[in-house]
């Protein structure tokens, strides 16, 4: 069994001047909501069992599932208050059977092979893979860093950054790891987490070089409206 958790639980603050009234996973891009894409996707690379995290409006993503993918091997997983990316992570791996689960926001899509990244994670033994792209002249990302060997060793703060490698949202974590977080307990995943137990966790880099969208801002919500217009499957997504 392959098992994904799929944060969708955010307010969409940033992205309600073009979707006031819907979990911004539901935003339409080019006549689809958005987490069609991201779903389909996951189904091309064989993942049965997905758990959506939910909070604001979850109502709304699980009319969507229910009425267009029904076949779906899903469990929901809802916040009764805000618990942050962390706290909704360790609340969602309760209902995870795997050892490995691969941890993705509703609101991205990145186009690279999940297998090959699922057979690193594993072949590697690591704690935590994080999949990165390269990028050019961008501010609204951090910058990760990492060494020959591909172990993650700092994350820059989000600046202008004229070349630097940035962390696509694309997580696999070795559940283990993370339980022993308190449950129902707010915190963040990057800055209670992740940055804390860095130098304690084998959390390696993947880098891919493939299409990469992030529609939480209007500017890249009207990117991916051009970006997605008339593509016939999503092999046609797999560009840089």
């Amino acid at each position: 069994m392959k098992e994904v958790i799929i944060l969708a639980g955010g307010f969409g603050t940033r992205l309600k001047s073009v979707v006031s009234d819907l979990p911004k996973c539901l935003a339409e891009v080019s006549e689809k909501p958005f987490l069609s894409y991201v779903l389909d996707s996951l189904i091309n690379y064989n993942y049965t069992h997905f758990v959506f995290s939910l909070g604001y409006k979850s109502e709304f993503v699980i009319d969507f599932i229910k009425t267009n993918y029904p076949q779906l091997n899903v469990t929901y997983s809802i916040e009764k208050d805000p618990l942050f990316t962390g706290g909704a992570i360790r609340l969602a791996l309760e209902k995870c059977l795997e050892q490995n689960v691969l941890i993705i926001n509703a609101d991205t899509y990145f186009g690279f092979d999940l297998n090959n990244f699922l057979n690193y994670h594993i072949d590697q033994n690591s704690d935590i893979s994080i999949a990165l792209k390269y990028m050019e002249n961008f501010d609204r990302y951090g910058v990760v860093k990492f060494d020959k060997n591909n172990n993650i060793n700092s994350f820059d703060e989000k600046k202008f950054q004229e070349t630097g490698y940035i962390n696509c949202g694309y997580i696999i974590i070795n559940k283990n790891v993370l339980m022993n977080m308190p449950l129902n307990i707010p915190f963040s995943f990057e800055k209670d987490f992740l940055f804390l137990n860095l130098s304690k966790l084998k959390v390696l880099a993947f880098v891919a070089n493939a299409y990469f969208i992030d529609i939480g801002i209007p500017e890249d919500f009207i990117k991916a409206n051009l970006d997605f217009k008339g593509i016939s499957s999503l092999n046609d997504l797999n560009l840089i």
